[in-house]
């Protein structure tokens, strides 16, 4: 019997020594911690060559390249995250970067670069292609930017702004892992004593980010003898310095209207209207063609009149005139777009200013696609740096602000230009076949806000331009049919048709609307009531100036109420 038995209980502590070391195992894989490590090129998503970029704190997903021996970032990352002042001309093959006062010039895959205190060499390639990306060195980049980059093994750390950080130090050896959890997979090992930036803390986790900036999850069991440290910035980069011209008092600006030489005659009787204005800019020179030549009705003689009436004169060159008159194939883009034909434009806008004696140069381009924008863009920074060195002011005309018309970049104009001036007018324009108001005071009004949120154009550098002409909107059936009515005429064409407006107070203008037969007549009056409305907002929001469209079309009324405004 009992050897019957002896085999059967062998046989059971067997099955429970197997089940128990089963039991075990799976009790040990549960608890015990994962030894495997973490494809690093997985981790970062690189391949050969590659970096992924550790911005501040964060894994972003464009990527660095190692190339000539040092880091490369793509044209998008620069302008993205670094600096969007780099310029490209595909055609030309040229990268630029314009400063306040000059402009780096370097070809694609040269080892050089040239300014205007000559040509300078590097030692590393500057940009080059790869497909249709451009890179650009990060040494480079760093001549004009502030930011610091440290390149590691599969990565690289970019930092472009400094503040407070929390660590901590590693009480043990442990391992920093992908996730939080025993089981995830090893990025490195951390000996005791090494410090970390604590980047979250949670329950039994926490995100941190080692010295050699490797972002994963550590054990807070690990981790001891939490402290705050001030991240030490960059010091070795200098802001660039505009410096601008400003009038003395406020800027009150008066546009002469100019069609041809025979208009400089008019300028004693433009004069004689324009009370309290200190600067003329008559609408002298258009571009001709796509090869950045212009055409000038100007005249010596009225700049030296407008001097002898204590005026300075600013010309103003348009993208549209020449265009408009004449049925001329001229195109902004082909012109702006051209380093050759930009800088030929640029330089002869300041010889021809300065042949005339001009104190400023207007700029009023206008109609330009988003696809001019950069190039547009480019264009006055470069024709800054030549007015800076000129002595010349820069006043540039721009539409009301709103989104799809930012990339005029009213930012950037506020930086590089003396005076913005904001054409504060066309809400409803002619043949817009819709009526309404062409100025009305919150259209004017969210404008300037707008154009002053933060500081994106600095108060005593805005000059907000306001009409003085109106629109008569006629309706009839389906059709919408407009003309202009000048600010000194409107009263008498409203005394002609027998019509008396009544003050609106949602746009601050004196409206009327009548009927004759079938057609229905609105018009929303710019007067001198309304003007002085303008002239309120503007002072509360203590801008640079007034500028006006156009002379030749005010009333005593109207203008003793600019001369108040522009000596107060």
């Amino acid at each position: 019997m009992k050897k019957k038995i002896i085999p059967v209980i062998v046989a059971l502590v067997l099955i429970i020594l197997v089940g128990a070391i089963g039991f075990g195992r799976k009790l040990l894989d549960k608890y015990s911690y994962s030894r495997e490590l973490a494809d690093l090129d997985e981790y970062y998503g690189v391949t050969q060559d590659e970096l992924a970029i550790i911005l501040q704190d964060e894994m972003i997903s464009d990527k660095a390249v190692l190339a000539d021996g040092g880091v490369y970032f793509s044209l998008d990352t620069v302008h993205n995250y670094l600096n969007e002042g780099f310029y490209v001309d595909r055609s030309e093959r040229k990268l630029l970067y314009t400063t306040a006062n000059d402009t780096m010039e370097a070809l694609f895959d040269a080892r050089e670069y040239s300014d205007k205190e000559g040509s300078h060499a590097t030692e590393y390639t500057i940009c080059m292609e790869r497909g249709e990306q451009l890179y650009l060195a990060a040494d480079y980049v760093r001549q004009v930017t502030n930011y610091e980059y440290t390149p590691y093994d599969r990565h690289v750390q970019v930092y472009t702004q400094w503040g407070e950080r929390q660590t901590m130090e590693v009480s043990k050896d442990t391992q920093v892992r992908v996730l939080g959890g025993i089981k995830s997979p090893i990025l490195r090992e951390l000996e005791e004593g090494e410090t970390v930036e604590l980047l979250e803390e949670m329950e039994t986790w926490s995100k941190v980010k080692t010295a050699d900036s490797i972002i994963g999850y550590v054990e807070n069991k690990r981790l001891d003898n939490f402290n705050t440290e001030q991240e030490v910035a960059v010091t070795d980069y200098a802001a660039d310095e505009y410096t601008s011209i400003s009038m003395p008092g406020k800027v009150s600006l008066g546009f002469h209207a100019i069609g041809g030489e025979g208009g400089n005659t008019t300028i004693s009787d433009m004069l004689a209207e324009g009370q309290g204005i200190n600067v003329i800019a008559p609408t002298w020179f258009s571009l001709t063609d796509n090869e950045g030549n212009f055409r000038s009705f100007a005249d010596a003689g009225y700049v030296q009149q407008a001097h002898n009436s204590g005026l300075q004169v600013w010309g103003v060159w348009d993208n549209f005139n020449y265009r408009n008159e004449t049925g001329a194939d001229v195109s902004s883009l082909e012109v702006l777009s051209s380093t050759t034909k930009r800088r030929k434009l640029a330089q002869s806008i300041i010889d021809t200013s300065a042949e005339l004696g001009l104190e400023g140069v207007n700029i009023d381009f206008e109609g330009l696609t988003q696809e001019c924008g950069p190039h547009y863009v480019q264009f006055l920074k470069e024709l800054s740096v030549l007015c800076r060195g000129s002595g010349l002011i820069l006043s540039i005309d721009n539409y009301v602000p709103f989104n799809f018309n930012n990339y005029y970049r009213l930012d950037i104009q506020g930086m590089v230009a003396d005076y913005v001036i904001i054409m504060g007018y066309d809400e409803h324009w002619h043949g817009s076949g819709e009526p309404g108001s062409v100025a009305s005071i919150q259209y004017v009004s969210n404008g300037l806000d707008r154009t002053l949120q933060e500081e994106q154009v600095p108060k005593e550098k805005v000059i907000n331009a306001v009409p003085f002409y109106t629109i008569l909107w006629k309706t009839e059936g389906t059709e919408v049919t407009d003309q202009y009515i000048t600010l000194n005429n409107v009263a008498d064409y409203l005394e002609r048709v027998n019509v008396e407006p009544q003050w609106d107070e949602n746009s601050c203008q004196n409206y009327a609307e009548w009927e004759d037969g079938n057609a229905k007549y609105q018009i929303w009056v710019e007067d001198a009531r309304s003007i002085e409305v303008k002239l309120n907002v503007m002072k509360v929001k203590e801008l640079g100036g007034v500028a006006v469209w156009r002379l030749g079309y005010g009333t005593p009324e109207v203008w003793a109420l600019i001369a108040a405004y522009a000596g107060s």
